[in-house]
């Protein structure tokens, strides 16, 4: 048998005609079906030319761990059923961080083979009616339990020793993290979805102020650098990350309609096509060849480059995996922004800012949006569909012709990477 690896292609072109999110944060009344609806009303709403939802022929659900999360197994045919889709077929996937990042992969693959014409694909996930504790304790299932786990590392941990790898091998400093979270705060901010859409520096101001009230001692931060070192302010939670190194505890949900391309003027006047898909798998950190990239985002990025017939440098915005902030300077680097150990020199330089030349996290990424986890991946897409059609607000690129995008959703500690390159149609 040959072990030559085949160019893949889609089997017909796939394309994005409408997207959608609920606001993410912490809600006490709502369940991740809740959010699912919100998300899903949200997409029917903003559809340029509407769409009968019995016409959606199957649906893909991306869900870490609502069995843990909120004891509820089995969550598809409920999702079919509050959307009044039944007896439609609907599928959850789980692969940690990237559920529906990979979800996504299978709706397209659905269409691509010609067994479907219309699907919806979407994430969703309840994480705050468990104390940080048991968040935490959920979280470390997507580790590897027999080596992993037992050693202590917490995800926290595990980005702190990934960290701690990238700053010795390289120049990365403890400012780099800190500026890739005033960054992507200062995206969040806005962001009208987001869980923090406000500043660091407007953090920072509310801290002085509330001291003032209070009668207290006022800290003497000069800027939001200041700040951030600040202990009090900034705790250390695994060195070298801080509280706000870590993406928040979030639920939250969003979704996608993916229809064939030769269909989408039927649902879209502005569609957006999938030009390139890629998903790989890595090894777990203890037994990865190196610390400071993730094998599987080289991978996956590799494979959508190549069906996209595009590289790293074509690419004009992108979401990427920041569930900490050095996540997000290696993903720069392992996708082929950056040169190896360049990724936080580019933040210092501001090139991965709003109107930089490699505008990174404009929603404000996992680290201000949020990081529902089974939702991310989709929450991704849908930031760059709207970046590419010129409807994100403040926070729109303002780059001309803007055309392509990718989004880098990961899950575990590097175990799965799904790529995929977004492309406005001509």
């Amino acid at each position: 048998m040959s072990t030559a690896i085949r160019k893949r292609q889609l089997g017909r072109p796939v394309s994005i005609v409408g997207a959608g999110m609920s606001r993410f944060g912490a809600f006490a009344d709502k369940d991740s079906r809740d959010l699912f609806v919100e998300a899903f009303q949200d997409m029917l709403d903003n559809l340029d030319q509407g769409i009968d939802v019995r016409d959606i022929e199957c649906a893909y659900v991306g869900n870490y761990s609502s069995d843990l999360f909120e004891h509820q197994g089995h969550t598809a045919p409920i999702i079919a059923d509050w959307l009044g889709l039944t007896p439609m077929p609907v599928t959850r996937i789980e692969n940690a961080c990237a559920s529906s990042g990979s979800a996504l992969r299978e709706g397209i693959m659905a269409i691509a083979s010609g067994l479907y014409d219309i699907v919806l694909v979407g994430g969703m996930e309840k994480m705050t009616s468990l104390p940080t504790e048991g968040v935490t304790d959920v979280l470390a299932t997507a580790a590897d339990c027999l080596y992993e786990v037992p050693a202590g590392l917490t995800f926290p941990g595990i980005f702190g020793a990934i960290a701690t790898a990238h700053m010795d091998r390289y120049d990365t400093n403890l400012d780099h993290l800190l500026k890739v979270g005033i960054k992507n705060h200062k995206n969040g901010a806005l962001n009208p979805k987001a869980q923090f859409n406000v500043t660091i520096q407007s953090l920072m101001e509310r801290r002085m102020a509330r001291a003032q009230e209070r009668g207290q001692p006022v800290p003497e931060y000069a800027t939001e650098i200041d700040f951030l070192n600040d202990p009090g302010a900034n705790p250390w939670i695994a060195w070298p990350l801080r509280l706000y190194d870590c993406a928040p505890i979030t639920d939250g949900a969003a979704c996608v309609l993916l229809v064939a391309s030769e269909i989408a003027q039927n649902f879209s006047d502005k569609p957006i096509e999938i030009a390139g898909t890629g998903q790989a798998s890595g090894r777990p950190l203890h037994d990865a060849d190196e610390l400071t990239s993730l094998s599987a985002a080289k991978a996956a990025a590799g494979v959508a480059y190549e069906m996209a017939r595009v590289t790293a440098d074509d690419i004009q915005v992108a979401e990427v995996h920041d569930c900490f902030t050095i996540a997000e300077i290696i993903a720069t680097e392992d996708l082929g922004f950056f040169a190896p150990g360049e990724g936080g020199r580019a933040v210092d330089e501001g090139r991965t800012a709003l109107h930089g030349d490699k505008p990174i996290n404009t929603s404000g990424g996992l680290k201000a949006k949020g990081h529902p986890v089974g939702a991310s991946g989709v929450a991704q897409v849908a930031e760059i569909f709207h970046q590419l059609r010129g409807e994100a607000g403040d926070r729109q690129v303002n780059k001309p012709n803007l055309e392509l995008g990718l989004t880098h959703n990961v899950g575990g500690t590097g175990g799965t990477c799904v790529v995929n390159i977004l492309r406005r149609s001509s």
